[in-house]
């Protein structure tokens, strides 16, 4: 049986997507092989297209580009970016990220819908970052969203899913993959929120501050992969009381 990620019709066999933003050029094909992700997202600003230091160059060739509109503070300014970001031949995948709030890194709710509703229109598959809030969610599928990001816990905490409730509502409301992006620390937490019928875990700090880079990222994708197989296996009963493993009968009498 085939368990595949479907995002905007396409299909995919990983559900760990990597983000490249604090890696070094050198080690980004290492970690994508260990991680076994199928999509890295990138900042246009290290796509310098036909510069001496291109992430292009050293991201696999068979993996799907997912560049972000990181430094827009606008839905404008995201349009921008997106576009940019087809022209030089990163593909019609795009993540939005609108981001005002320079101290926690919250994404503008509303600046992110109204880019996604024009990105939408333009033929992009857009995977928009939020703020993990129902109403935003449906209409940012009302919009076009071909996916929809909610941060776990603020860009770089490493805290976890601190907002492990509102994206579990998301999960059994929203009709398109829901992927949790921003926060995780640990594979652990990977595999918690997979167990909760996420599809897909985005990471980055995670894995750059680790010690030992590509064997972190080998932890996350075996993380996400097991929490996967968790969430269709069905998660046990969990009780109150103890139960005992064997049927209290048949014990040896004197």
């Amino acid at each position: 049986m085939t368990d595949q990620l479907v995002i905007g019709g396409h299909p995919f066999n990983s559900r760990f997507i990597l983000g490249s933003g604090k890696f070094s050029l050198e080690i980004v094909k290492a970690v994508v092989e260990n991680g076994g992700a199928e999509i890295v997202t990138l900042a246009l600003r290290r796509a310098n297209h036909g510069g001496e230091e291109n992430i292009l160059d050293y991201i696999p060739k068979n993996i799907t580009l997912l560049p972000n509109t990181s430094g827009a503070r606008t839905a404008e300014e995201a349009v921008k970016i997106a576009r940019l970001a087809r022209e030089i031949n990163c593909g019609n995948f795009i993540k939005v990220e609108v981001i005002r709030d320079s101290k926690y890194l919250f994404p503008d709710n509303y600046e992110t819908i109204k880019a996604t509703e024009i990105l939408a229109k333009d033929g992009f598959v857009v995977m928009p970052y939020m703020y993990p809030d129902l109403n935003v969610a449906r209409d940012l599928v009302s919009a076009g969203a071909a996916a929809v990001m909610p941060l776990a816990s603020p860009i770089g905490s490493n805290k976890g899913l601190c907002t492990r409730d509102f994206i579990e509502i998301l999960v059994s409301e929203i009709p398109v993959p829901i992927i949790v992006d921003a926060g995780i620390g640990r594979p652990s937490q990977a595999c918690e929120a997979m167990e909760m019928g996420v599809a897909a875990v985005m990471c980055n700090t995670a894995v750059a501050t680790a010690k030992n880079i590509p064997l972190m990222a080998k932890a996350f994708g075996q993380a996400i992969a097991s929490g996967r197989n968790a969430y269709l296996a069905g998660l046990g009963r969990v009780l109150t009381h103890g139960e005992a493993s064997s049927p209290l009968t048949g014990f040896l009498e004197d």
